[in-house]
């Protein structure tokens, strides 16, 4: 048996940074030295492989172990990012090496049964099981039209603007309650959190650095925040008009959400604020005019099934269930065959079985349905969910939904934080 022309293996420690600087490459980007030493903070290397030409890394791909909310609890999930190929080694099977590599590895050690990446191209991953859970609400609000309904209830806290190193340590905190009513957030550990609030000025682009808004209800807890940035675009005269990035929003109340949106609507000088948040985003609901908003949705965070057995336990279903899936995985076949999935209340188990299957659909759309957005019933419109016992369809669908549509926090300082 011949050696693979380009073996696969785990990244030490003095290959690190070349490891690192060749994957931002991949992206169009570069690493400085601060930067390198926050992703080396984060990053395990056991779980770091690289494909090396010679002594050359010319690919690689990391895990980073997370948590994730999804409906009825939380789940560790494996974290992947920092996925490149040097555009010297492109179609030669690389990736798809390293993916498989991964599966294998995660399925193996029975650690995470789920895998979630955010993709640079959405047309990349499907080939690999993975399936789009949540999308992003780009929201382009007309600042100058942001008027909101008389019965708005903003409650009788406070916002203050607050420097970096005082308002860090409150959001943590804030980030933490909301993510555990969120599906879709993942957590922060300080690693993450060291990534996400660097604000270096060569990653800003034309725009300011990072403000902090704390919104602090009438006793003084904090309550919400919003990271927002200040930038100047050209306008249809030749001139420039003002935009507000907002980076980050997150409330623990209704009317956290609605003072802070109240306040980033009143800052002057403004024309356009601009914020990637869910698909079912509350603000139009507050607006006198609910056209002052355009909305663009984005695929965000795309889930991979490992061990579907284990990974559709993990979660909680709306109604009681009982359906038989027939799912195929060409690339993890360890998945493919008929399970048994039944659930009621916190009783949820998920066993392979023999009995007749009532649904056919591959482990793609059920990374689709996993987070409660996307429905089996929609899937199956197009064809990529069969219906084999009538009227299993609706059930599971409604089995499968969640409250809320999932979505996952934008303002993306690198993947996956």
């Amino acid at each position: 048996m011949t050696n693979p022309p380009y073996p696969l293996r785990s990244v030490t420690d003095d290959e690190f940074a070349p490891w690192a600087r060749m994957i931002a490459d991949t992206y169009g980007t570069d690493r400085s030295g601060e930067e390198l030493a926050d992703q080396r903070g984060a990053t395990d290397l056991e779980r770091t492989i690289a494909a090396f030409d010679g002594c050359l890394p010319v690919a690689g791909a990391s895990v980073y172990s997370r948590v994730l909310t999804v409906p009825g609890g939380v789940m560790p999930v494996a974290g992947v990012a920092s996925v490149g190929v040097a555009p010297t080694h492109r179609r030669r099977g690389i990736l798809t090496s390293m993916m498989r590599r991964q599966l294998t590895d995660l399925h193996e050690s029975g650690r995470e049964p789920i895998a979630v990446l955010r993709p640079s191209e959405a047309g990349i991953y499907g080939r690999y099981g993975y399936g789009p859970a949540t999308l992003g609400n780009r929201l382009r609000c007309d600042r100058r039209a942001l008027r909101f309904r008389p019965s708005t209830d903003f409650g009788n806290g406070t916002i203050r603007l607050s420097a970096a190193t005082e308002a860090g340590p409150v959001i943590e905190k804030v980030y933490d309650q909301a993510r555990a009513a969120t599906v879709g957030w993942p957590d922060r550990q300080d690693s993450h959190w060291r990534v996400r609030l660097a604000d270096r000025p060569h990653t800003r682009g034309s725009a300011t650095a990072l403000r902090f808004a704390v919104h602090q209800d009438s006793d003084g807890r904090a309550t919400g925040y919003a990271l927002y940035r200040h930038r100047s675009v050209p306008d249809a005269l030749c001139g420039s008009t003002g935009v507000v990035q907002v980076e980050e929003l997150a409330a623990l109340s209704r009317q956290a959400y609605a003072a802070l949106w109240r306040f980033l609507a009143g800052i002057d000088l403004t024309t356009w604020i601009e914020y990637e948040g869910a698909v079912d985003e509350p603000l139009p609901h507050l607006l006198a005019e609910p056209r002052a908003i355009h909305s663009t949705l984005v695929d965000r965070l795309w889930v991979r099934l490992v061990d579907v057995d284990r990974a559709l336990t993990g979660r909680r279903y709306a109604v009681p269930l009982d359906v038989v899936l027939d799912v195929e995985d060409a690339f993890c076949p360890w998945n493919t065959g008929r399970h048994r999935l039944r659930a009621e209340g916190e009783s949820v188990s998920c066993e392979p079985t023999t009995a007749p299957a009532d649904l056919r659909m591959t482990a793609a759309e059920l990374g689709v349905a996993f987070l409660g957005g996307t429905t089996l019933a929609t899937l199956a419109a197009t064809g990529l969910v069969e219906e084999l016992r009538p009227g299993t369809l609706p059930l599971a669908s409604a089995a499968f939904r969640g409250e809320r549509e999932p979505w996952y926090p934008g303002g993306w300082a690198f993947p996956l934080y």
